[in-house]
Formats: C-alpha cells, sequence, structure tokens
C-alpha cells in the first residue's frame, strides 16, 4: 500500500489521548500529561509519547507500531482511517538505459524493514517513508535493501544493493551515479552523505521539518551526484558536508569544497562518532542531544559585495556655525563665489579681505575684530593689480598674506595651505580662481563649472 507525505504527516499529528481513549484504553491525568494504566511508566501528551522506563519517545504511527503491533501502512490506516493506493507504476519505470533495471522486487519489506529498523536503529516512520515511497525496498532473490536513486522525473537512474545480513554490497549494473539515493525539498539547504544508511540516520537525529530540505548519498566520496544534483537544482543556496568522521570523510570535503559552483555557502558538520549511523546506535547515550563533534562554517561563502558605509542622521552632533557674514559665508567651510566674465566676482573679493582684516563690513555683514587674510590669486599681479585695489578698498596690508609660488605652485591638495593658515592665525583663504588651484589631474574642459 502507498501513503502520501500528506496521509503520513496527518497520522502523525492525531492525538494521542483521542485515539487510546478510542481504542477503550484507560488514561489517568498526570499534570499535562496523560499516563497509560497499561504501563504506568508510559506519558502521552498531545501527539507525543515517552516511555520513561526505557528513555523512549516518538510520534503516533512509532505508537501505534510499538504497541499495536501494526505495520507502517497500518499505522497510518488505523489512525487516519484512510485506505492507502497502489504504488504508482512509473515510479518503478527502468530508466531509458538499455542495460539498467531495478531488481525483482519482494512481495513484501518485512526483512528489510527489520535490517533497517533493528539493526540500523532507524526510526519507524523514516523507514516507512522511503518504504511506502518506493525509494526503498526489499528484492526478490536475496532479500538485500535496494536503495533507488531518481532523476528530477522520478525516473529510477540508480539502485545500490545493502545486505540484510552480512556485508554485502554492491551498486545495480548499469547504475548512473549522477542519481544517487536522495531526497528532494523545496528548501535552499542540502545536505550531502557518503552512503545511504547515514541519510536516514541524520533524519532520525534532527528530524524536525526535515521534509523542506533535500538530502542526497554519493555513495561513497565522489562528486558526480553532488555537481549533477546542485546543476538541477539552482535552488541551493547551503550545502551542508555531513561525511564521515575519518580521514576519507576529510579527503573529500576538502576535495569538493572548490569543485561546486560559486556563490554556494559551503559548512560541514562532523558527526561524534565515525558515522552518523552509530551516532543513532548511541543515541540513547547522548542525553544532550548533541550529536555534533563538530561544525566547520564558511568553507565557501558567495562573493561578498562591498558595504556602504552609512551614517545615520540620528548619529550626528547638532554643531553651531560661526559665521562670517550671515547667511552667505560660514567659518570653516568652503564657499564658492559664481559668475559670469566681468560681474565684479575678484572686486568683491578684494573688498571682503578689505573689511575683514579692518574691522569693517559689507551691507548686511556684521562688524568683527580685524583678522589675518590669506589671498592666492592666479590671474593678476601683486604689484600692479591686487594691492593698488586693495589699497582703494582701504585694506590693511599688514593682514593681507600671500603665500609665495616662486618655486613651487600652489595647489588644494598643498600642505603649505594648512601651515600658512596656522602660522599665521589666518581666518579666511581667497583662491582666484579656484581652478588654477585644483592641481594637474583637473579636467579643464569642466573647469568653467566650477570657475568662481
Amino acid at each position: 500500500m502507498y501513503y502520501t507525505q500528506e496521509q503520513i504527516d496527518r497520522a502523525n499529528q492525531a492525538d494521542l489521548v483521542s485515539f487510546l481513549q478510542s481504542q477503550g484504553e484507560q488514561l489517568t491525568r498526570a499534570g499535562n500529561e496523560y499516563r497509560w494504566k497499561r504501563h504506568d511508566s508510559l506519558t502521552v501528551r498531545g501527539n507525543k509519547w515517552y516511555r520513561h522506563s526505557q528513555s523512549k519517545g516518538g510520534g503516533p504511527v512509532d505508537f501505534v507500531m510499538e504497541f499495536f503491533g501494526k505495520s507502517f501502512t497500518e499505522a497510518v490506516e488505523l489512525l487516519t482511517g484512510e485506505k492507502g493506493a497502489a504504488p504508482p507504476p512509473d515510479r518503478h519505470c527502468p530508466a531509458p538505459l538499455s542495460d539498467f533495471r531495478l531488481p525483482p522486487r519482494s512481495t513484501d519489506n518485512r526483512i528489510a524493514r527489520n535490517y533497517l529498523t533493528a539493526a540500523r536503529r532507524i526510526d519507524e516512520d523514516v523507514t516507512g517513508f522511503f518504504l511506502s515511497n518506493g525509494d526503498i525496498y526489499e528484492e526478490a532473490a536475496h532479500h538485500n535493501a535496494v536503495f533507488v536513486g531518481r532523476d528530477e522525473s522520478g525516473i529510477p537512474r540508480y539502485a545500490h544493493q545493502r545486505g540484510t545480513a552480512g556485508s554485502f554490497r554492491l551498486d545495480v549494473k548499469g547504475s548512473d551515479k549522477s542519481f544517487n539515493f536522495c531526497y528532494r525539498g523545496e528548501g535552499e539547504r542540502l545536505f550531502v552523505f557518503e552512503a545511504p544508511i547515514d541519510l536516514l540516520s541524520f533524519l532520525c537525529l534532527f528530524k524536525k521539518e526535515w521534509q523542506k530540505q533535500s538530502y542526497l548519498a554519493l555513495g561513497g566520496v565522489g562528486e558526480k551526484a553532488l555537481l549533477r544534483f546542485l546543476s538541477d537544482r539552482p535552488s541551493i543556496k547551503t550545502v551542508y558536508l555531513c561525511l564521515d568522521n575519518d580521514a576519507a570523510g576529510n579527503d573529500a570535503c576538502s576535495r569538493l569544497v572548490p569543485l561546486m559552483p560559486e556563490g554556494l555557502t559551503v559548512h560541514r558538520l562532523i558527526p561524534l562518532f565515525k558515522d552518523w549511523n552509530e551516532v543513532l546506535q548511541h543515541r540513547a547515550e547522548i542525553t544532550d542531544g548533541k550529536y555534533l563533534r563538530e561544525a566547520i562554517y564558511g568553507l565557501k561563502e558567495p562573493p561578498q559585495e562591498e558595504t556602504v558605509e552609512i551614517i545615520r542622521m540620528n548619529e550626528v552632533d547638532t554643531q553651531t556655525v560661526e559665521w562670517l557674514w550671515e547667511p552667505y559665508i560660514p567659518f570653516g567651510k568652503v564657499t564658492i563665489v559664481q559668475g559670469n566674465p566681468g560681474e565684479g566676482k575678484t572686486t568683491f573679493a578684494l573688498r571682503l579681505a578689505a573689511a575683514c582684516t579692518t574691522g569693517g563690513t559689507l551691507p548686511g555683514m556684521k562688524s568683527l575684530p580685524p583678522f589675518q587674510v590669506i589671498y592666492q590669486t592666479a590671474e593678476d599681479g601683486l604689484g600692479d593689480t591686487v594691492k593698488p585695489r586693495l589699497i582703494e578698498a582701504a585694506a590693511d596690508l599688514d593682514r593681507v598674506l600671500v603665500i609665495d609660488e616662486a618655486k613651487r605652485e600652489l595647489t588644494l591638495s598643498d600642505e603649505r595651505i594648512e601651515k600658512a593658515i596656522t602660522q599665521n592665525g589666518a581666518r579666511l583663504i581667497i583662491l582666484d580662481p579656484i581652478q588654477a588651484y585644483m592641481g594637474e589631474k583637473t579636467d579643464m574642459n569642466r573647469a568653467n563649472e566650477v570657475r568662481p
């Protein structure tokens, strides 16, 4: 019989108190839980049960199989009241490869199921899920457990046989190792294992919402299945390498990381023991639930986009502006005087310098104590033009200073500007015109855009 994942989920959401009462069982309330009179060490709460004497618990499907002796499909039917369907025949059609055929099936999966649940300790619900959808089955001739790998269309392309007694292992002839045993979820994470048993064991250890993500067994440590899976599933963003905790697993991780496409994030999860099934076998002893020896993050990261540094205005300290001529010219700032040729920009600059050196004012300007002014010009001679015009403006010539450019032309990046201001206590520097002081790399084709 075949049950969909939706039906299995519905069975595992069943309320165990209501179920036991419907079966005529007697329960005793103990706080938020109920004790089952037939097994007084067992408590149930909602869809969870726990047998304290054996430190064992689980969900409704496990419960019905454990205490009512039902098979997986019988348990789902009893909990949901729904009949299963026959497995979809197209799920088991051979792949279009002439030499690949799935081994004939046994009439039931009893021996394979017992091997997985008893010998390997795989939980009944996980085992039942993969048996139900045909990804695991029991072959007829030797009762081996067969793990089926399918392509994106669900067509079998690979099969691995694992002996249920002894150590027999064999890939079925014609298997394409690009399509190994896996589970495809809709999430962005892929967990990668060496063997199907490790994959199943991991699901038992980290069961919460496991169906949302994807899981892949490599059938060893080769990269073929991994690269094909990533190619078929570009939605995968993060890969967790869950290979064995041994030299081969370590070497494989080092080799696989650089082979994966750029843009992925790759981490490694190292099991507490050699492999995940060994961890599962010791699960009852690991009381703190820490099944990892180590998690190594960032083996591979997507290229990081440069972060733009942002300043939030609520972090900026408010400062008071000191004005030379409010609201036109503040101290400590750059002020550009813009105008067409012949409109008197230089005349204005000279009269401003004169007012600053004498304590005088311009219209609307408050009087300030006289101070030093540095006046640099690249267009007018100092002796024949600048000085006569400063005298005409009644400037204090002793307070008008000029940085000597006889040996070296001045630029805005010249350290002499800062030194001249500091050494002479100047509070205003005038550059006329400003583009003459921008240095050699200035684009003079755009000079008129900044000409004061």
